[in-house]
């Protein structure tokens, strides 16, 4: 029931997306993406921070800039961004993972850390980049330095409260080599807990970073 949740979350914010187009376009990405793992936590934050920024919500409202956000909101939405990339990284490379019967040392988990961390950091970096560069003007090169300073301290973060739980599953929950994997549906509800307690803790790393200037407030 989670995963069917999530899914018509993430669907519905796509389709409002689509009717009220972000100013920064990587964000229509981010949030159907957080959406996958939050559901209808994801579609009130997008409701309330995300469709108010859109230019058509602005036009409508005679206004020019968004309405101000709290400096929690603030944080949430970076966190949003960073699990994106994180989370978008985690299903590719699970799916392939198990697809492929890749193994380190005898078990799938340690192969899902290294191409969970990996694809996490280059698709995290590129979201990032895609939000940074533009509204500091910056070249390629630039603009993946300021990414890396951004995100990859946020991102390995998030990796981290997964990975948590992702051992705790496999090792304790669910110990038996076989017990579950990327076919089944309760492996992707574990995966939507992780990512949550990802979440959790990539927040204060963030709002560090958005305090000391190295991460763009959005």
């Amino acid at each position: 029931m989670a995963l069917i949740v999530a899914f018509a979350s993430a669907a519905w914010v796509l389709v409002d997306i689509g009717r009220h187009p972000q100013r920064m376009r990587v964000m229509a990405w981010v949030w159907p993406i957080t959406a996958l793992y939050a559901g209808p936590v994801a579609v009130w934050g997008y409701r309330r921070f995300g469709r108010p920024a859109s230019p058509v919500s602005l036009r409508e409202h005679g206004a020019e800039e968004p309405p101000p956000k709290p400096r929690w909101a603030t944080t949430s939405v970076g966190v949003s961004h960073c699990g994106a990339g994180c989370t978008l990284g985690d299903i590719v490379a699970e799916t392939a993972i198990f697809a492929l019967g890749i193994t380190i040392a005898g078990r799938a988990l340690w192969a899902e850390f290294v191409g969970d961390y990996v694809l996490a950091v280059l698709l995290g970096l590129a979201f990032q980049y895609f939000a940074i560069a533009p509204m500091r003007g910056l070249g390629i090169r630039d603009g993946l330095i300021a990414a890396a300073k951004a995100d990859l301290l946020s991102l390995t973060a998030f990796e981290v409260g997964l990975f948590a739980w992702m051992a705790f599953q496999a090792l304790i929950l669910f110990p038996g080599p076989h017990a579950i994997d990327a076919s089944t549906p309760v492996y992707w509800f574990g995966m939507q807990i992780g990512m949550c307690l990802g979440f959790l803790t990539a927040y204060p790393v963030n709002a560090w970073l958005i305090r000391r200037g190295t991460k763009e407030a959005m």
